[in-house]
C-alpha cells in the first residue's frame, strides 16, 4: 500500500489506515489520501461497508446518529427491503478517508460537516 506524502503523521490516522487495511484492504498500486473514497474508489459497498463502520463505530467510539449509510453505499444482496430504503439514493456520494478520519477526531458524524 501506498501512502501520499502529505498524510498527516499521527497515531489516530495510522490506526485508521491499518484498520481499513484490515477490513477492506487498501490497493498497492493506487496512493491512498485523505481523498480517497472508499465506496467510489476502492468499491466498498454492501455488507463490508455495513461491517466496516459497526468496527469504526466500536474501534473509535464514534456516534454515527447522523450517518445514512444509502447516501454512500449500495445495498447489500437483492433484498426488496434495501432497495426500497436506497430508493432515490442511486448517485452515491463519495465518502472520503479524509471524512471518516474528521469524524474519529469529533467523535461523531456530522453529515453537513463532513461533506462540506
Amino acid at each position: 500500500m501506498k501512502l501520499a506524502a502529505d498524510l498527516p503523521d499521527n497515531p489516530t490516522l495510522r490506526e485508521l489506515v491499518q484498520l481499513l487495511h484490515e477490513e477492506i484492504g487498501l490497493p498497492e498500486h493506487k496512493t491512498v489520501s485523505l481523498k480517497t473514497s472508499i465506496n467510489l474508489d476502492l468499491g466498498c459497498n454492501g455488507s463490508d461497508a455495513l461491517h466496516l463502520m459497526e468496527v469504526l463505530e466500536e474501534h473509535f467510539g464514534l456516534d454515527l446518529a447522523d450517518y445514512d449509510a444509502y447516501r454512500y453505499f449500495q445495498p447489500a444482496g437483492n433484498d426488496p427491503r434495501f432497495k426500497r430504503d436506497a430508493k432515490g439514493r442511486g448517485n452515491k456520494v463519495p465518502l472520503t478517508i479524509g471524512m471518516l478520519y474528521a469524524a474519529i477526531n469529533s467523535g461523531q458524524w456530522d453529515t453537513h460537516t463532513l461533506e462540506g
